[in-house]
């Protein structure tokens, strides 16, 4: 068994107090599938329970074994992180914590705009999820044997979390090593997740993503990410001089290698840059701000 064993349901050691578990929901969007973590030794933290699936409640229950549970921790309440919290819960006796419910953290902008119905979006987010302590950014979360610093990190979804145990870093959906991360509307905000990324430039140490593989230089692939997207928006730009006007012409230019699997959610990336041009006074939307306007330079 080695690291980058992601067979679903097996646990994989990736030190003596951390335990991967690999849900079976592998897919375009999702890579080998969610990562789930169990940290401790005694007595555990459980990060990112995972999408409903009763063989990877079962995996993990049998990764956990008799040892109790003190913490279960949700970064973000998309429909393959959050859903297992309430069952685990059940089972072991442990509180939920996460940033909030599916809307906490929404930014005044994609507020607003969800408030007109001018965006569409809302994938595959748990509008059931409700955790049963809110956690902030910068509070301390102790546990038997290590400690996590909750960091607010909005972009990828509002509530989104990140979680530094004093160098190892559950970074969720906001840092992955395999690909960038899909930001919607209204749920996802450019504006946010880049304010997020500049933030997380200061937090070094191995980052642990909901997808994929350990990062080992995390602040390596942040900066990364920020280039990727300024690149994006440079390639948005051009296609708004070049004439594109509709968002699937402006998507096509910008993205012009993508897989056919990965367009909608490339349009959906799209988008969320137009959103951040406008409110930068960069770009302007017709009639209204919305999937089907028509775009073009301020």
């Amino acid at each position: 068994m080695t690291q980058d064993d992601f067979t679903p349901g097996r646990p994989v050691v990736l030190a003596p107090d951390l335990v991967r578990v690999t849900a079976p929901n592998p897919s375009p969007m999702t890579f080998h599938g969610t990562n789930t973590y169990i940290l401790g030794t005694n007595s555990l933290a459980v990060i990112d329970p995972g999408p409903d699936s009763t063989s990877h409640f079962t995996a993990l229950l049998s990764a956990i074994g008799n040892r109790p549970v003190s913490h279960i921790i949700v970064t973000h309440s998309h429909l393959d992180h959050s859903p297992l919290a309430r069952p685990l819960a059940r089972a072991t006796g442990a509180p939920v914590l996460a940033f909030g419910d599916a809307l906490a953290g929404r930014s005044a902008v994609m507020t607003e705009l969800a408030q007109n119905g001018l965006l569409g979006g809302g994938e595959g987010v748990d509008h059931a999820f409700s955790p049963d302590r809110r956690i902030t950014d910068g509070i301390h979360i102790p546990g038997e044997g290590w400690q996590l610093t909750a960091i607010h990190t909005p972009g990828h979804l509002g509530n989104h979390l990140c979680l530094d145990a004093q160098g190892r870093v559950f970074t969720g959906d906001h840092i992955m090593g395999w690909a960038s991360s899909l930001v919607s509307p209204p749920d996802g905000d450019v504006t946010d997740f880049m304010a997020s990324c500049t933030r997380m430039l200061e937090i070094g140490g191995t980052y642990y993503p909901g997808h994929g593989a350990p990062i080992p230089d995390g602040p390596t692939r942040v900066q990364w990410l920020i280039d990727h997207r300024q690149s994006r928006e440079r390639a948005i730009l051009a296609a708004l001089a070049g004439g594109h006007a509709t968002l699937a012409a402006i998507t096509l230019a910008a993205y012009p290698d993508i897989a056919p699997a990965l367009h909608a959610a490339a349009q959906r990336n799209t988008f969320a840059h137009l959103i951040d041009l406008i409110t930068r006074n960069l770009a302007i939307a017709a009639p209204d701000l919305g999937i089907n306007a028509h775009f073009s330079p301020a």
